[in-house]
């Protein structure tokens, strides 16, 4: 639902109220409609405020107020006696009634209308494993990720679980998928909705591209069955782990680097070093400068299935 709909109900709801609860005048009626200015300018400007609920709930208040219209409206054309006796005594309760009503109600659905009126590559749908990862957090705070960021109410349930879990390792990860959202939702760079929206499918990862592919957005991971059944259901799915491989900086054969050599190879005389990204590197005749920063030369790489691996000798 488009966000001036929220800010036009809201004027109307101030206006209305200050008018048939205060006093019938001008003035009062211009004062009714500046305190919902108000509050529209307050949301506009101060986003964080989260002042788009109370205009949700003021959207809910004139909903209630149609119903009450509608219902008036047709009892008074009903010309039954007994049924205008009924509604003359209890106008006043049922008009209450139906006002409280639409209020309970916009505010309890408000997590599905706040933010997700938007639809698109505009929107990118977090999944338990980029929440426990935490670099999401960095490519937000660097606007290689734009738009807005979705936390699915099951996927913060789900953490919930695992951070009451009896396993530490269970336990700790949960923690820290909460912490990283936490920090998501304090970073002004990106802007973050919490949706309770629900799809129904047999896994956590399906329900998750479901998810994505109703609002049509993208989905954010490190898991490589998401990945698999975004491509199914013609999702778009950035995974972080792909970006990082893609990242990684490239070496070519007869390349010199200075490497600090870690440990002893299994091969006689070998030694090992890594480079920043984690990529391991084979030294030969390097066992003798275990412990030591030298001079490399690379003459071979090997790319395999569990990653990348550089054959260099000592300069």
């Amino acid at each position: 639902m488009p966000i001036w709909i929220f800010r036009c109900a809201t004027l109307g709801a101030f206006a209305y109220l200050t008018y048939n609860f205060i006093h019938k005048d001008t003035i009062t009626l211009l004062w009714g409609l500046l305190c919902g200015a108000i509050v529209v300018a307050g949301e506009v400007l101060f986003k964080r405020f989260r002042l788009i609920k109370i205009m949700i709930a003021c959207t809910g208040f004139l909903m209630g107020y149609v119903l009450y219209i509608l219902i008036d409206y047709g009892v008074m054309n009903l010309n039954h006696a007994d049924t205008s006796a009924w509604w003359a005594l209890y106008d006043a309760k049922i008009k209450i009634g139906l006002l409280v009503f639409g209020v309970l109600a916009a505010i309890w659905k408000s997590r599905e209308l706040e933010g997700l009126s938007y639809k698109g590559h505009l929107l990118k749908v977090a999944d338990i494993t980029s929440l426990i990862d935490g670099r999401i957090v960095d490519l937000c705070e660097i606007n290689f990720l734009s738009g807005i960021i979705v936390l699915p109410v099951f996927v913060l349930d789900e953490l919930n679980k695992m951070a009451s879990s009896s396993d530490p390792l269970e336990r700790a990860k949960g923690r820290r998928g909460l912490d990283v959202a936490t920090r998501l939702q304090e970073l002004k760079e990106i802007t973050v909705r919490i949706t309770n929206k629900n799809v129904k499918a047999p896994t956590m990862e399906e329900r998750i591209v479901k998810l994505s592919k109703s609002l049509d957005a993208e989905v954010v991971t490190l898991d490589f069955n998401v990945n698999k059944a975004a491509v199914l259901q013609n999702v778009i799915a950035l995974n972080i782990a792909d970006l990082t491989t893609a990242l990684k900086p490239v070496v070519l054969p007869g390349e010199s680097m200075s490497l600090f050599v870690m440990k002893e190879g299994k091969e006689k005389d070998q030694g090992i070093g890594y480079l920043d990204d984690g990529t391991m590197v084979v030294v030969e005749d390097g066992r003798k400068s275990i412990g030591k920063r030298v001079e490399v030369s690379v003459y071979s790489i090997l790319q395999t299935s569990s990653g990348r691996m550089i054959f260099a000798r000592v300069k």
